[in-house]
């Protein structure tokens, strides 16, 4: 598990003998994301998580992206601060 303090926003699991990826997201964020052949319901969570298999091809980028709105999620002021002012 992925933390930002003591929240966590993303985790590694095996899933029915598959590796996965799992990244908190808003329920809308979900709903829009959810796709059979890339990601799916996280069998946790109540709606805001998803995950993606990840014993295939991957999109890099996607999870990029996935990672830094799930973190965003949870992060406290200071530490998006941070993040940010390494960013520019």
């Amino acid at each position: 598990m992925f933390r930002a303090g003591s929240k966590t926003f993303c985790a590694f699991e095996i899933i029915k003998g598959r590796p996965t990826i799992a990244f908190k997201v808003s329920p809308k964020e979900a709903r829009k994301l959810l796709r059979p052949d890339q990601f799916f319901a996280t069998p946790f969570g109540r709606n805001w998580w998803i995950s993606i298999w990840v014993d295939g091809p991957i999109d890099w980028d996607v999870v990029g992206t996935l990672l830094d709105h799930s973190y965003r999620s949870v992060a406290l002021k200071r530490m998006l601060s941070a993040l940010d002012a390494k960013s520019t």
